[in-house]
């Protein structure tokens, strides 16, 4: 496959404590690779060691970026927010990045929730939904998603972002998916990784947001 230099995908990654060898590793579901080389992208991790809110002459995570040159961002899931700041502070300055630079970002699970709470809104506790399946409903009629979704999360989005709108619910009125009202920012509260086969509408949606 022939990926053009815009086709890379910044994926942001999980964080794992390793008590036996006292490591704190980052990590990428390699499902979710997958699934960005068969949407027709290239992934490619971001380490959560680049950035240093204390530092202000550190450079890393920006050059980084300018070194690589990622087309779209994809925010992963795992990790509470507030669980490692490094990984929370890291997505914060790569979505006033994005922003900046007019690249697109999809936030899967955590990933709509950091979306949520970079632009000023709460979580809260949500039982009956990790590790299940359900029913997902548009919230507008020209809106088209997948009948039925994975769930692995025990937090949702208060309320819909200021500038963004909710595009999709749970049955039980759950916010599940997020896009501003005009910047390519998107965000869905299931794994489309875990999906197999892959949902071609998660890849229809991805490749109209990153753009192909």
């Amino acid at each position: 496959m022939n990926i053009r230099s815009e086709m890379i995908v910044g994926i942001t990654q999980r964080i794992d404590f390793i008590s036996g060898r006292n490591e704190l590793r980052d990590a990428l579901d390699q499902r979710l690779a997958s699934w960005l080389i068969q949407a027709g992208y290239l992934p490619v991790p971001i380490p959560n060691t680049l950035f240093d809110k204390d530092n202000a002459a550190d450079l890393s995570l920006e050059n980084w970026l300018s070194a690589v040159k990622p087309g779209a961002l994809l925010l992963s899931g795992g990790n509470d927010i507030g669980e490692y700041p490094s990984r929370d502070d890291t997505e914060r300055y790569l979505l006033s990045w994005a922003v900046s630079n007019g690249v697109p970002v999809l936030g899967i699970c955590r990933g709509l929730q950091m979306l949520a709470v970079w632009a000023g809104v709460t979580l809260e506790k949500k039982e009956g939904h990790a590790g299940t399946r359900h029913p997902l409903r548009a919230a507008e009629k020209n809106e088209e998603w997948p009948g039925e979704v994975n769930s692995y999360h025990n937090w949702i989005v208060s309320v819909c972002p200021d500038e963004f709108k909710v595009t999709a619910r749970s049955e039980d009125g759950a916010i599940e998916a997020i896009r501003h009202s005009e910047l390519s920012l998107e965000g869905w509260m299931w794994h489309p990784e875990r999906d197999r086969p892959f949902s071609q509408l998660d890849i229809k949606r991805i490749r109209c947001l990153f753009g192909q």
